[in-house]
């Protein structure tokens, strides 16, 4: 009997996760929907910042890793990468902006 109460609680846990899973979805989509341009163009411009972030994530790789082989210790070992990181979000702040509405394809 005391098993069984245990998995109900696990369950409530499981139920709360898949409800806000589910309404996280359906508020993107909602919101995603709503701007200018419709679903589409809006879930094109989502892969384009993907690919962005995933070119900006390798370049962090390689810097992060140039910096600990070449200064193994020292303040630019400990700060050297979240300095790259910085740079890189600012830099994906410029980047990832949206294109010129004028610019856009149909």
């Amino acid at each position: 009997m005391i098993t069984a109460i245990r998995d109900w609680a696990r369950l409530d846990a499981v139920r709360g996760f898949i409800f806000g899973f589910i309404l996280f979805a359906g508020l993107s989509l909602t919101i995603l929907s709503a701007r200018p341009g419709g679903l589409r163009r809006q879930l094109r411009l989502a892969a384009r910042r993907l690919r962005i972030v995933l070119v900006l994530g390798g370049v962090w790789m390689l810097g992060s890793l140039i910096i600990r082989v070449a200064f193994p210790d020292g303040p630019v070992s400990d700060y050297g990468s979240s300095v790259i990181a910085v740079v890189l979000g600012v830099v994906f702040l410029f980047v990832g902006r949206d294109p010129d509405p004028s610019d856009v394809r149909t």
